[in-house]
């Protein structure tokens, strides 16, 4: 089994801005954790209470975005998935992570475990496409950004 040339098929990053919220804030956010991405969208939605919400959405599929994006998270971020990697990759070789998304208005990037979030999913380039091949790939991915990291600092 060899590896592929790109650890994603392609990465997904998506939050919700509700009423409350400054929709210029968000998109900063995102563009701060994402730079450059494929393709931004935003959709219009109304919450069960009737509330107006916004969806921002953002679509990645190259190689130095998803080194961009795993490099910014930082050296925690990557530990605490490889850590959890078995909770992190489903069956169908597709990666989650859900960030807080107020400590990241901030610039501070943690897991999260409640529903303000900015979710992250990507699917994993995993050939034969097996979940123990998905998180080796992934492994090899974030342990190839680290030395990256390391030798730029």
């Amino acid at each position: 089994m060899r590896l592929p040339n790109s650890a994603f098929h392609w990465i997904r990053v998506q939050t919700f801005c509700y009423a409350t919220e400054r929709k210029e804030l968000l998109e900063e956010t995102m563009e701060n954790l994402l730079g450059e991405a494929d393709e931004y969208s935003e959709d219009e939605s109304v919450g069960e209470h009737g509330n107006v919400m916004t969806i921002l959405e953002a679509r990645l599929t190259h190689q130095r975005q998803y080194r961009k994006l795993f490099t910014d998270l930082g050296p925690e971020i990557r530990g605490w998935i490889l850590s959890d990697l078995d909770n992190r990759i489903d069956e169908d070789c597709v990666f989650y992570i859900r960030l807080d998304k107020q400590k990241a208005v901030q610039g501070i990037y943690e897991p999260a475990h409640h529903g303000d979030v900015i979710a992250i999913t990507g699917k994993v380039q995993a050939h034969p496409a097996r979940k123990e091949v998905a998180a080796r790939v992934l492994s090899e991915f974030l342990a190839d950004v680290d030395h990256s990291s390391a030798a730029s600092s």
